[in-house]
């Protein structure tokens, strides 16, 4: 891009007593090659009760710096976080990060060169991990997304309902303030909150894009370098959070349903055969010793255990969440 920048950004980040980690993400972002007068900054401070207001301050006073902005959310979960930051944006585009993450320098520009190549309406960007000690022989690949790790590849894709292998994820995402303004922010009763491992609030946010004929691309480009701590690296949290998970999926296919097919038991038939496959890898695996093969079957039955369970026992329960509309009430940002 030659000349003065066409797009401001604003970037949003929850955070929740993580002080050291989100002082690194933000100066990461001071140090992006995007003009700072082009971008602000907002922290969403979920209930902190660490030193967190004086990272921020900090932040704000570097000279030079982008515009950092600090507002406090006593509303537990990092949805409702992000979406009263999002009622303070001002830029034409949003990105999303957190405070774990430390974006690349080119990151703010890789994204806007995206948006101008592709005209997309959402960029999903690289996500590599910043392991804090050597992983274990039974984290494999696959399993990098129960990490926020999912590394898609280095080359440029399209993300669209006949093509939606990519989903963006809080990590690295950015939108056209467009596409909050059409379809809302995050579903508040989805996404983290403190004590549970409740997921699906960017899956869900994928998925009404793309329902709603939103245009999205995957950017290699865009890289950010997420924190995988040793304290997420134990099998009994990968076993938790892939089952809660495959139940969080179940329930946005009731929001979204895929395309027709046949069920058996209320699944769909490909999830069968999937299971059928990790059945047999899982048996195969034992045979030979190969335990990284074995628990990654194992987690992925654990997974479909979990859609079933939420299938089965869907009746039981109350009624199923509804796509978030709280961020379509007048924003009034001053310029788009």
């Amino acid at each position: 891009m030659n000349g003065a920048p066409v797009h401001t950004f604003s970037v949003v980040i929850a955070t929740r007593n993580r002080d050291a980690l989100l002082a690194q993400t933000l100066d990461a972002l001071a140090g992006q090659d995007w003009p700072a007068s082009h971008t602000e900054i907002i922290v969403a401070d979920n209930g902190s009760t660490d030193e967190t207001p004086r990272v921020v301050a900090r932040a704000a006073a570097r000279r030079g710096g982008p515009l950092v902005r600090y507002l406090f959310v006593g509303q537990p979960g990092k949805s409702a976080a992000v979406n009263q930051a999002l009622a303070l944006a001002t830029g034409n585009l949003v990105a999303f990060t957190d405070d774990d993450v430390r974006p690349e320098p080119s990151w703010l520009r890789a994204l806007a060169r995206a948006f101008d190549d592709t005209g997309a309406d959402f960029v999903a960007g690289r996500v590599l991990p910043s392991w804090q000690t050597t992983p274990p022989s039974w984290v494999s690949p696959a399993l990098y997304g129960v990490l926020a790790v999912p590394d898609n590849g280095s080359d440029r894709r399209p993300i669209t309902l006949d093509d939606p292998d990519v989903m963006p994820i809080g990590a690295n995402m950015a939108v056209r303030w467009s596409v909050i303004c059409d379809v809302g922010g995050l579903a508040e009763d989805l996404g983290k909150l403190e004590g549970t491992l409740r997921t699906g609030e960017d899956h869900e946010f994928y998925l009404r894009m793309l329902h709603a004929g939103l245009r999205g691309v995957y950017e290699p480009g865009a890289v950010v370098h997420h924190r995988v701590g040793t304290e997420r690296l134990d099998r009994a949290y990968f076993r938790r959070w892939l089952h809660q998970n495959g139940r969080d999926v179940a329930r946005l296919e009731r929001l979204y349903p895929p395309p027709d097919g046949r069920r058996l038991l209320r699944a769909p038939g490909y999830l069968w055969r999937r299971a059928a496959g990790d059945a047999t890898a899982l048996l195969r695996a034992a045979a030979r010793g190969d335990g990284a093969t074995r628990f990654g079957a194992a987690t992925r039955l654990l997974w479909f255990a979990g859609y079933l369970r939420e299938q089965w026992f869907r009746s039981r329960r109350g009624a199923d969440p509804a796509p978030a509309t709280t961020t379509r009430r007048a924003f009034a940002p001053q310029a788009h």
